[in-house]
C-alpha cells in the first residue's frame, strides 16, 4: 500500500496521522508526539475507524513508554485506561490498549528494559497493520463468494454506510474492502455511499476512497435508502462494526440500524464485515454496549458556521445498535456467522 492510501505512518520513531477532518480537500499528515496528542487525535477524529483507532493506540503507548523515566505496571494500567477513555464504543481501542498493557506487564515481569518494551510495542503495531491486510482480504473473499451464490450472472449494485476502507482500517478495509476487491475482480456495477450525518464520513471519506480506486459511485443521504431499495437499485449492503455483542447485535455508526430495518423490509441482504477484534462476547446483547454521545455543535454547526437557530439543542449519538435478527450474515476472518443461529458467533470466535 502506498502512502496516499495509508492513514497511519510510523517513521523514524515518529507517528504521523492523515488528518481525516479536512479530507477530501486536503491530504495533510499531522505529527503525534506523545500519548496526550494521541488521545486527543482519537477524540477529535483526526484518525477514526475502529481498526485504525486501535493501531494508533499501540503507537501512542509506545511513544509514552519511550518518553518515560520510570515504567511500572501501575502507570501502564493508567495509560491504557486513559487511551480507552478516548472513544468508548469502539472495542478495537480497548482491545489493543489492553494488549499493550499485557505486553508491558509481562515484559516487566521478565526483566526487560524500557527500550526493549518500546521496540516490542512498535513491532506489535506494525504486525497488526500487516495482519489486518491479510485478514481483510480473507473477509473480502468470503463476501464475494456469498454474492456469487446470490447473483452469479450479473454485476452488483452495492451500498455501504459510513467509512470502512483504508482510511478506517489502515489496509484493504472491511465492508469497503469487500467492495474494493469485488471491483478489482470485475463484479461491481455501481456503489451507493451513504452521506453519513453529521460528520459526513460517507461523502467526505468513502467517496474519496472510491474515487481513488476508480469505482463508479453515487453519494446518497441516509433518507434515500428506502427509495433505492424499493426500486431494486441495490443488490446487497455491506457495513462495518465498532462492537459486536455475543448474540450478534452490532454497534456501528449511527444510521446503520435504520438502514438494516429498511433492508429487512425490502429483503435486501445486509452484511456486517468486521475482524474478531471487533467482537465483545463479554456482552450478551447490544443493550449492554456503551454508546458514545458527541458534542451538540456537530449537528447545530458546520465547520464553525451555525446552521440551527440560536439556542437550539441536539442529541448526537455517534453509534446505534443493529438487532442481530436484521443481519443476513457477519463476516469475519474465520468465516461467515449466521446471527439467527444461537451461539454461532461465540463458537466462531472461540474456534
Amino acid at each position: 500500500m502506498n502512502d496516499s492510501h495509508r492513514p497511519i505512518i510510523w517513521k523514524n520513531h515518529e507517528l504521523f496521522l492523515l488528518d481525516q477532518r479536512i479530507l477530501p480537500h486536503k491530504e495533510e499528515f499531522i505529527p503525534v508526539r506523545n500519548i496526550d496528542d494521541c488521545i486527543q487525535a482519537i477524540k477529535d477524529m483526526v484518525v477514526r475507524g475502529a481498526p485504525c483507532i486501535g493501531f494508533t493506540a499501540i503507537y501512542g503507548i509506545a511513544l509514552w513508554v519511550k518518553q518515560l523515566t520510570d515504567l511500572t505496571v501501575e502507570s501502564a494500567r493508567k495509560a491504557a485506561d486513559a487511551m480507552i477513555g478516548a472513544r468508548p464504543t469502539a472495542v478495537n481501542l480497548s482491545y489493543e490498549a489492553n494488549r499493550c498493557y499485557e505486553i508491558i506487564r509481562i515484559a516487566l515481569k521478565d526483566g526487560k528494559s524500557k527500550e526493549q518494551i518500546y521496540d516490542q510495542l512498535v513491532e506489535h503495531g506494525s504486525c497488526q497493520i500487516e495482519e489486518s491486510e491479510e485478514k481483510n482480504t480473507v473477509m473480502a473473499e468470503i463476501g464475494i463468494a456469498e454474492l456469487k451464490k446470490k447473483y452469479p450472472s450479473k454485476k452488483w449494485n452495492l451500498m455501504t454506510h459510513c467509512n470502512t476502507g483504508f482510511l478506517a482500517c489502515g489496509s484493504l478495509g472491511t465492508a469497503l474492502g469487500v467492495i474494493s476487491l469485488a471491483h478489482r475482480k470485475g463484479h461491481v456495477e455501481h456503489v451507493y455511499a451513504d452521506e453519513t450525518r453529521p460528520y459526513l464520513q460517507g461523502s467526505r471519506l468513502t467517496a474519496f476512497e472510491l474515487g481513488k480506486e476508480n469505482i463508479p459511485y453515487s453519494i446518497v443521504v441516509e433518507g434515500a435508502a428506502s427509495y433505492l431499495l424499493s426500486h431494486g437499485k441495490v443488490d446487497a449492503i455491506f457495513v462495518g462494526a465498532d462492537r459486536i455483542a455475543a448474540n450478534g447485535d452490532t454497534a456501528n455508526k449511527v444510521g446503520t440500524a435504520t438502514l438494516a430495518i429498511v433492508a429487512h423490509h425490502y429483503r435486501i441482504p445486509f452484511y456486517v464485515v468486521a475482524p474478531v477484534s471487533s467482537f465483545d462476547i463479554t456482552l450478551a446483547h447490544g443493550k449492554e454496549i456503551e454508546i458514545e454521545m458527541r458534542e451538540m455543535n456537530e449537528i447545530t454547526e458546520f465547520r464553525g458556521q451555525r446552521i440551527a437557530p440560536v439556542g437550539a439543542i441536539s442529541v448526537n449519538p455517534s453509534f446505534d445498535v443493529t438487532d442481530h435478527q436484521l443481519i443476513t450474515g457477519i463476516i469475519c476472518e474465520r468465516g461467515l456467522i449466521n446471527p439467527a443461529v444461537k451461539g454461532d458467533l461465540v463458537r466462531v470466535v472461540k474456534s
